[in-house]
């Protein structure tokens, strides 16, 4: 088993885990609505960092500039910061960076040369790597919007196997104008705060966030929060569409339930990008497994949709939530609008159940899930 040492969240919400969690809790949001960003024409709602914050931070924690683009401070502020809580050597041959990101350095484009190194995303995990004064080799992981829980669990069978000892995972993605040019060309963006599984929902909003998890095997027990296991279940649907079937969520779900109680469960932290098809997917395959009890919740009303972060930002989040005894509601979401009846959760509520599942999927018909549980649970 694996347990999680630290952890640090930057985002518009806070530049610390505990901040984030008191926000999200507090029913705060990120979420701004823009005229006309980056040029491209109308409005769009999206979680966007100041700039002069991520200056103040990476000065007060990591110092040297060298020509360092905004995605690549904002995951060395995160992976520094979590590095030194869980106070470990990253010098040393046993700490490895799993970095996950969709979009990288893609930005660039705009403005230079299409050859630039750092618009190879393993050029960028170097870059971060090397930072940290770590020589081991990075796994980079893009994997469309699951790709923080697939470096969850890569990670974890790393340290299982005892390939590792420590393992640094941080998801980062930022805004462009490529990424919001690509989505508001899918049609999938909504102009206002977004409404996850709500009858009135019409898009996602995008949001820019880096999250970091120092993870150790571990004996199940302590006070961190662990994870049990993980499973990555491709269906290859369509390019851009989920399965109408759920068939990857649901193998992926069915998975990592086996030998566990749904009683057990104290909530299922769903992918909820409030688009037409990505939750009706999803209470699919909860409905499928017969979880439909099991309250569910999303943070993207919170924070946006921070792709290669998302995975390992909403893992914190819960990780916070079920420390606290808290399943924390929806925001945005009043009535059910999906075709199964599934139990979103519509305000915060106290809970003594000590496990969590984190659910995801992604463009290409890529899907994962993984089971969590607080340390000392049976």
């Amino acid at each position: 088993m694996v347990e999680i040492v630290s952890d640090n969240i930057i985002s518009p919400l806070g530049t610390t885990s505990e901040e984030n969690y008191q926000n999200v809790k507090a029913g705060n949001t990120g979420i701004r609505t823009y005229d006309s960003l980056f040029g491209i024409e109308g409005k769009v709602s999206c979680s966007k960092i100041d700039d002069t914050l991520i200056k103040s931070e990476f000065d007060a924690e990591v110092g040297i500039d060298v020509g360092y683009t905004r995605l690549e401070k904002l995951a060395m502020i995160s992976a520094w910061k979590a590095t030194k809580a869980a106070g470990i050597d990253t010098s040393s041959p046993g700490v490895k960076l799993y970095l996950s990101t969709t979009k990288g350095n893609v930005g660039l484009l705009d403005e230079m040369d299409m050859y630039c190194d750092k618009l190879f995303l393993h050029e960028t995990a170097r870059e971060i790597a090397w930072r940290l004064y770590n020589k081991t080799v990075p796994l980079t992981i893009s994997n469309a919007c699951i790709s923080g829980v697939n470096a969850i669990i890569a990670a974890s069978r790393d340290l299982e196997a005892g390939r590792v000892e420590y393992a640094v995972v941080t998801g980062v993605d930022v805004l462009t104008k490529f990424v919001v040019a690509g989505f508001s060309c899918l049609k999938s963006l909504s102009p206002k705060p977004c409404r996850p599984f709500d009858i009135d929902r019409n898009g996602l909003n995008l949001g820019e966030a880096a999250a970091t998890v120092v993870l150790r095997k571990s004996n199940g027990e302590g006070a961190n929060v662990h994870f049990v296991k993980g499973a990555i279940r491709n269906d290859a649907y369509h390019i851009s569409s989920p399965s109408r079937t759920a068939e990857g969520s649901f193998n992926a779900l069915n998975y990592i339930m086996q030998d566990i109680d749904k009683e057990q469960i104290a909530f299922i932290n769903a992918h909820g990008t409030a688009t037409i098809f990505n939750d009706e997917m999803e209470s699919v395959a909860i409905d499928r497994m017969g979880l439909n009890d099991v309250p569910v919740n999303a943070y993207k009303g919170n924070f946006g949709h921070t792709l290669g972060a998302a995975g390992v930002l909403e893992t914190i989040i819960s990780k916070y939530s079920i420390l606290d005894n808290t399943v924390i509601k929806t925001l945005g979401y009043e009535t059910l609008g999906t075709s199964r009846k599934i139990n979103v959760a519509t305000e915060n509520f106290s809970t003594d159940k000590q496990y969590f599942v984190k659910l995801i999927s992604g463009f290409g018909g890529v899907n994962a899930a993984a089971l969590f549980k607080k340390g000392g649970a049976k």
